[in-house]
């Protein structure tokens, strides 16, 4: 799903959070957003998902004019996910249930989920036994139930271990380069991005400093905020 962004404005109480003149996310592209606390990375994700009314500006879907967002064919996960407080299956089989998937592809789906999540022993589990980690892919699995066209996250793989994180990245190609989703992850890890994204944003005071390709941008960064950032320097909003 090809999104583009012109001119989009996000306040809060005077205080500009979020503005971006313009920008471009490529339909079926993975796209790495990266920036110091406080950049607007969070509060951009969440107006893309619709979650986030826009002050000013328009955030078109597809193609133009056509600007709600399409709520049936994308999600967001966030950082600290919610799942219903149910069993591991039933929180993955909810959006295929109410998007009226027949009973026999509901079950081929969740099935091919837990194993590819490594779940399968988890699948009678109850929501609120599970450890942070299995938390996490349960609900990246929920979201990639129904095989979104646009898929949202906002950093989730922070705080969880690497064996979790190495499957969330398969899952996240997976469903990328085979379903061809397009894929917006917020990271504070350079190396994740590095492997994981095509594309990278970098994201200061609210503003799209510098995007493009993630090892031009990684490797030749065109502008010095992004030099500094890449290097390890704090950067202070």
């Amino acid at each position: 799903m090809n999104i583009y962004l012109e001119n989009v404005i996000k306040e809060y109480e005077g205080k500009r959070i979020v503005h971006i003149d313009e920008l471009h996310i490529k339909n079926g592209a993975l796209y790495g957003f990266v920036g110091p606390n406080g950049a607007g990375k969070s509060t951009l994700i969440k107006m893309i998902a619709g979650l986030e009314p826009l002050n000013s500006g328009n955030i078109y879907y597809g193609h133009k004019p056509k600007s709600n967002p399409p709520f049936e064919i994308m999600t967001l996960v966030f950082q600290k996910p919610y799942l219903l407080r149910t069993t591991v299956e039933k929180n993955i089989l909810y959006p295929l249930r109410l998007r009226g998937w027949t009973e026999k592809a509901m079950e081929e789906r969740v099935t091919e989920l837990l194993k590819d999540m490594g779940l399968s022993e988890f699948r009678n589990q109850k929501s609120w036994k599970l450890s942070g980690g299995e938390t996490q892919k349960v609900a990246l699995a929920r979201a990639m139930s129904f095989r979104p066209k646009l898929l949202l996250l906002d950093e989730p793989t922070a705080n969880i271990d690497p064996s979790t994180i190495a499957i969330i990245e398969k899952m996240l190609r997976k469903a990328n380069q085979e379903e061809k989703t397009t894929v917006i992850i917020i990271t504070h890890n350079l190396q994740q991005a590095k492997r994981l994204c095509s594309d990278l944003v970098f994201m200061h005071r609210g503003n799209a400093v510098e995007h493009g390709d993630v090892e031009k941008v990684l490797n030749h960064p065109t502008h010095s905020l992004t030099q500094r950032f890449i290097e390890g320097e704090l950067i202070v909003d």
